[in-house]
């Protein structure tokens, strides 16, 4: 059994410690955050992040996991990863025992993938990407760093999703369609057509909020 530590305290890092708890493999020691939330999930509070540092001291071989979404484009989560590392933690990929995954498929570090999600074969997933509970990520899909897939969003066939973009609740996007960095797909978006520009995709057809401005 190997140590762990959750970054973050927020209803996204309950929702990682539930899956965590499902894991024998690992032990959760605690959370970190900038505020006390108490117990999660019977987890306990740690202190902020600057304890981590004595962790490791004490726990050299103690890994960590990110426990904070994204809903806007940041670089807040690479931030804390290299962070991270700097510190010698190893961030494993914490896959959902309740997730499917048919090979063969590559999952970078620090990925989390919630419960009920479908990963066909071929797919190629970076470092620090939330695959959210129940989506599906078909067949030779590459899924850049740091990308957020929401609940419920599907990614077709042969898709190309670079890094730090986001897919909304209950998004499609159709096959062999291409999504930049820095991009936003609203919440029940159907994408078909490649998302060149940085903003956030809406409607049908697809407009572009920043060029409505």
């Amino acid at each position: 059994m190997s140590d762990i530590v959750v970054i973050g305290g927020s209803g996204h890092a309950k929702v990682v410690i539930g899956i965590l708890k499902k894991m024998p493999e690992f032990n959760i020691i605690g959370y970190t955050d900038i505020v006390d939330n108490g117990n999660i999930l019977g987890i306990p509070y740690l202190g902020a992040d600057s304890v981590l540092h004595e962790i490791k001291k004490e726990r050299e071989r103690c890994s960590a996991v990110i426990g904070l979404g994204h809903l806007q484009p940041s670089d807040k989560r690479a931030e804390i990863f290299e962070q991270l590392l700097a510190s010698s933690f190893t961030l494993p990929s914490i896959i959902s025992p309740h997730a499917i995954i048919n090979e063969p498929v590559e999952i970078g570090p620090g990925t989390v993938v919630f419960d009920g999600v479908i990963i066909n074969p071929g797919v190629r997933i970076g470092k620090g990407v939330i695959l959210n509970s129940n989506s599906t990520i078909e067949h030779d899909c590459s899924i850049g760093d740091y990308v957020h897939i929401a609940p419920g969003a599907t990614i077709c066939g042969g898709v190309r999703i670079n890094n730090n973009s986001i897919i909304g609740a209950g998004a499609t996007v159709i096959q062999n369609i291409t999504i930049q960095d820095d991009i936003i797909v609203g919440a029940g978006t159907t994408v078909y057509k490649d998302l060149i520009s940085p903003g956030t995709y809406i409607g049908s057809p697809l407009r572009n909020i920043l060029n409505l401005l």
